[in-house]
């Protein structure tokens, strides 16, 4: 099994990065925010409010966490992208390379409001108001701090680096598992 698992905050690269390794690789892609989204146009709420459902109830993320590992299990090789998959690979003892993408808040936030049609000051209050959110959802539900990136085999600065930069990086570690 080949698993990469592709992580970091809003406006970070994952998508583009996860698309990308998708086209070189061929790999099947699963985006754990594809599923919260789903889950908050099924139970006809915004994404927003399915936020704070998650805060103050951890069965949500939990229930996302057990659809990737499904996944994970199924295929012989995947790329996941999510806040919380390389801590999910990591504590199911699944074989992952676990990367995390990070970029300054200014860089975040113009990448956000630019896909979002938003100013990048509106985005810049989002993007914190989210953070603060997942940060505490995250720390209170599942015993995790997203500023602990010591899990990750790779940590990969998307301001300084290209998107195919980043892609380029990630197949050079990439080695079958053991």
């Amino acid at each position: 099994m080949a698993i990469i698992t592709v992580s970091g905050l809003p406006g970070s690269g994952t998508s583009t990065t996860c698309k990308l390794l998708q086209e070189k690789l061929g790999w099947p892609y699963v985006n754990a925010g594809d599923f919260f989204r789903l889950l908050a146009t099924d139970q006809g709420i915004s994404l927003a409010e399915m936020g704070r459902r998650a805060e103050a109830d951890g069965h949500v993320d939990r229930q996302l966490d057990e659809r990737m590992v499904q996944f994970a299990r199924q295929e012989k090789e995947l790329i996941l992208e999510g806040r919380l998959t390389g801590w999910m690979a990591t504590r199911q003892g699944l074989p992952a390379l676990k990367v995390w993408c990070q970029a300054p808040l200014e860089v975040r936030a113009g990448r956000v409001g630019q896909r979002e049609g938003q100013a990048a000051e509106e985005a810049m209050r989002d993007i914190g108001a989210r953070e603060r959110s997942e940060h505490q959802r995250y720390h209170r539900h599942h015993q995790i701090d997203l500023d602990d990136l010591t899990i990750y085999d790779l940590v990969l600065d998307t301001a300084e680096l290209s998107p195919e930069q980043v892609v380029a990086r990630i197949l050079e570690t990439l080695e079958p598992p053991r």
